[in-house]
């Protein structure tokens, strides 16, 4: 009886030792390997990594799991090796969801047709708006919109490798929604806005037209201006985003006599849509813009505004700063 106990004793004891040199042992697969957990059990979790020959033995990972009391906290998500881990290592990578992150970028000032073109074209995710219209996107998107154009608010996201690209939209425009609601909220008394969809679309002409951060609210003062005067807004970008892709950087005196819905020369008012991606600080000029009294502006040539009271101010300034370059 006693040489079958202490058989036993050695059996568990080599058995212990076996088990933690596999633990700590590097696995046996071929590096940088990219591998996707989807949500489940445990036992599930194992049998991804199986199927995906990261681990050959999903009973001992599942032992391990338990023994180290992360079974219930393994996180879902794009995992990516640079070095074979041990089966411990990998373990803790799940547990503390160390994944493949993925940096888009949706930058202030760019169209959506640049953006569009910029998802479809990321290998690392799910271009699974490819073959899509815009109008199915926005309805998948419940976007209640004539245009995609501004509905997305430009940050630098991060998402899993090989993520849907609808899904970051979807995040994109829940921002842009959060931004413009809190901007509304915040605007001055007697704006002539009607609702948030204007701000939004005054905001983008604003993104367009500032070449120095500070200029941004005196450019809304002046837009403001104009909205309620009646005065035509005669913007430039917006004449620009009516040419579209024919544009070839050159802006002629053709392009602001052609009109477009969106010849802020031609028709008075807003245009019918955003004309670009607007961040935070141009939500905030529209709905809080400078008073001002200045109904015109023209660039100096260093990235600021000259701003004039008076059509005489304005052409002066012309003169100096455009005609006399």
């Amino acid at each position: 009886m006693a040489i079958v106990l202490v058989l036993l004793l050695l059996a568990v004891v080599g058995g212990s030792a076996a088990f933690y040199a596999w633990a700590n042992k590097p696995l046996m697969i071929a590096v940088p390997k990219d591998f996707v957990l989807k949500p489940g059990t445990l036992k599930q979790v194992a049998g991804q990594l199986q199927e995906q020959q990261v681990i050959d033995s999903p009973d001992l990972f599942i032992l391990l799991a338990r023994i180290t009391g992360q079974a219930g906290s393994l996180k879902a998500g794009s995992y990516h090796l640079s070095l074979a881990p041990s089966p411990l290592e990998l373990l803790e990578k799940i547990g503390k969801g160390d994944t493949s992150m993925v940096r888009v970028a949706i930058i202030e000032g760019r169209h959506w047709r640049d953006i569009r073109r910029q998802l479809e074209g990321n290998a690392q995710l799910k271009s699974d708006i490819r073959g899509m219209s815009d109008a199915d996107i926005a309805r998948a998107l419940n976007i209640d919109a004539p245009s995609l154009e501004g509905q997305f608010f430009p940050d630098t996201y991060q998402v899993d490798k090989g993520s849907s690209t609808l899904e970051l939209l979807r995040r994109a425009h829940a921002l842009l929604q959060e931004r413009l609601d809190a901007a509304w909220a915040a605007r001055v008394p007697g704006l002539p806005l009607k609702n948030p969809q204007e701000a939004l679309i005054l905001a983008s002409l604003i993104e367009k037209e500032t070449g120095k951060a500070e200029d941004r609210p005196l450019i809304a003062g002046v837009f403001i201006n104009r909205l309620k005067t009646g005065m035509r807004l005669q913007t430039d970008p917006s004449v620009i985003y009516g040419v579209g892709e024919a544009f070839d950087g050159d802006l002629k005196k053709i392009h602001l006599q052609t009109d477009t819905p969106w010849n802020t020369y031609t028709r008075a008012g807003l245009p019918p849509t955003p004309i670009a991606m607007v961040g935070d600080a141009a939500l905030a000029a529209a709905t809080e813009p400078a008073q001002t009294k200045a109904f015109y502006f023209v660039a100096r040539g260093d990235g600021s505004s000259q701003f004039s009271n008076t059509l005489d101010e304005h052409n002066a300034a012309v003169r100096k700063y455009i005609l006399n370059r």
